[in-house]
């Protein structure tokens, strides 16, 4: 029987090894998944949010796809484009 992706990476979450590198990279999912629904919410595309904040299309991609690290400052102005603004703050451990 085919597992789907949720059922996998359920199965692999309860490996203590695997949930530690998982949850290492919540930061980045969160900016991810900012991008995405921020992009959805204006309608835009790719090349239409390239064209309003000046940051190549194929960055805008690379960032979505999780192969980038952006600075704060392409973040700003990421977020500008999308109408939003940055929130980054510390929290307990």
């Amino acid at each position: 029987m085919t597992k789907n992706f949720r059922d996998s990476l359920n199965a692999k979450l309860q490996d203590p090894e695997f949930r530690a590198e998982w949850d290492a990279l919540e930061p980045e999912f969160q900016i991810i998944k900012a991008m995405l629904d921020g992009r959805a919410a204006k309608g835009l595309t790719q090349k239409e949010l390239s064209e309003i904040t000046g940051i190549a299309q194929s960055d805008i991609s690379k960032l979505e796809n999780g192969n980038a690290n952006p600075s704060l400052r392409t973040l700003e102005r990421l977020a500008e484009g999308l109408g939003m603004r940055i929130k980054l703050e510390f929290v307990p451990v």
